[in-house]
């Protein structure tokens, strides 16, 4: 079985290593890490990731919300977006699914895979 490609989307340069040398070590794979929104949405149309993981306070334009009803709006993608926070008041619109920092490896292995075993079922 191939490796679950995820897409970090973390303005905070330290963080963002620190959840992809967890991924890893989790067995995922890590197609690439930005730091805002705009450049997730394009990230999201050219690496074609499985899941992107999606921190919600980000520099620029775009927060996370917004970057994730772009790239869940775009027509040709079916990528599930795993909302990261340090802000428990947020809520976030929909079925999406979201953990807060600090968070276990459990914790984001749980939630990793619950997103991608439920993109799964819903493909069959």
């Amino acid at each position: 079985m191939a490796k679950a490609r995820i897409l970090i989307v973390e303005d905070e340069g330290i963080v963002a290593l620190d959840i992809q040398n967890r991924l890893i070590n989790s067995g995922y794979s890590v197609c690439g890490i930005t730091s805002s929104g705009e450049e997730a949405v394009q990230k999201t149309k050219t690496e074609r990731p499985d899941l992107v993981l999606m921190d919600i306070k980000l520099a620029g334009k775009l927060d996370g919300l917004e970057a994730a009803r772009q790239i869940c709006a775009d027509a040709g993608s079916r990528v599930p977006v795993l909302y990261i926070s340090a802000y428990s008041d947020k809520k976030i619109p929909g079925p999406l699914r979201q953990i807060f920092k600090p968070f276990s490896d459990e914790e984001l292995e749980e939630a990793v895979e619950a997103i991608l075993n439920n993109t799964q079922d819903n493909l069959r």
